[in-house]
């Protein structure tokens, strides 16, 4: 009785066998393989030795199986079609299905939402299932596919892809604009109510930019989310310092406008992330490549 612990082959010999015995050429099959026709030669003589067993018969101009080689032949082909079978089965998986997808609400609301229907109509078998979360720990939950990360880019065990270069500008809504405290300089910000979110010294930053104090621009309500400062400012309750790519639709829709010109470069930046393996599979390869290209297009309407 053979001992249940045998050695296999090394697989690299089945496939040389295998692409050998299908064109009955060392030269093919070592085209197909993408090595030299040697190391076809090479990979079959150490199977036949492994066996025991002699696969071919080799003439000058030709190469035959022995009934042996035929028969192992066949037995592999109908495995190896098996695993491509089951691979094939596995990638149509990966397209297909679900998607998840973690991102922080004011960038779910204000920018993803909106152009979710382009992605739906381009690849209807993904269904996309959204997940709003405030605090990244810098990992992917094992629920997650792919997730936007605000931040410097660098968190391990991720690959990240920046989306849109970021500024922070003042807006508010019209009415206040024309309001009773006119807004000709940016001093005259400090008579109004500034709107803070969660980046709490941002507006301190904005005005060391453009040379006011910069302990001035600590008044004001705080907002948790970005969404939620921006709809207080479309209500007249004060100003903003939004960013660019957030307040755009706002700002499209004539909700909000623009105060002054002066906008205040970000270090930081949304990425999309997703673990290294998987970067280049299915219907995360997808996702990826579908929301980079809306990105590009969108690039030039944020530029400032």
């Amino acid at each position: 009785m053979r001992s249940a612990m045998r050695k296999l082959p090394p697989l690299n010999a089945l496939k040389a066998f295998e692409a050998a015995a299908r064109h009955l050429s060392f030269t093919r099959a070592a085209e197909e393989l993408f090595v030299t026709q040697a190391a076809v030669s090479h990979q079959v003589k150490g199977l036949e030795e492994h066996l025991g067993i002699k696969l071919f018969i080799r003439r000058n101009r030709a190469l035959l199986l022995t009934e042996a080689g035929q028969s192992y032949y066949l037995d592999l082909k109908a495995i190896f079609d098996q695993l491509l079978q089951a691979t094939d089965k596995l990638l149509l998986a990966t397209e297909q299905g679900s998607l998840t997808i973690s991102l922080p609400p004011s960038f779910a609301i204000l920018w993803f939402v909106p152009r979710l229907s382009r992605f739906r109509d381009a690849y209807p078998d993904i269904d996309v299932r959204i997940k709003a979360v405030d605090e990244i720990d810098g990992s992917l939950s094992d629920d997650v596919d792919v997730a936007i990360y605000y931040g410097d880019g660098r968190w391990p065990g991720v690959t990240a892809y920046k989306l849109h270069n970021e500024y922070l500008l003042p807006v508010c809504s019209p009415l206040l604009l024309h309001g009773p405290k006119p807004l000709r300089q940016p001093a005259d910000l400090l008579q109004h109510t500034l709107l803070h979110d969660e980046t709490r010294n941002a507006w301190k930053d904005w005005f060391k930019l453009v040379g006011i104090d910069k302990d001035k621009g600590d008044n004001g309500p705080i907002f948790s989310h970005s969404s939620l400062a921006l709809k207080a400012a479309v209500h007249g309750q004060g100003i903003a310092l939004a960013n660019n790519v957030l307040v755009k639709p706002e700002i499209d829709a004539g909700h909000l406008i623009r105060v002054f010109p002066e906008a205040l470069p970000r270090k930081k930046a949304f990425y999309l992330v997703c673990r290294d393996s998987q970067a280049e599979i299915g219907k995360i390869a997808t996702f990826r490549q579908w929301l980079l290209a809306i990105v590009d297009e969108e690039e030039d309407q944020f530029s400032l």
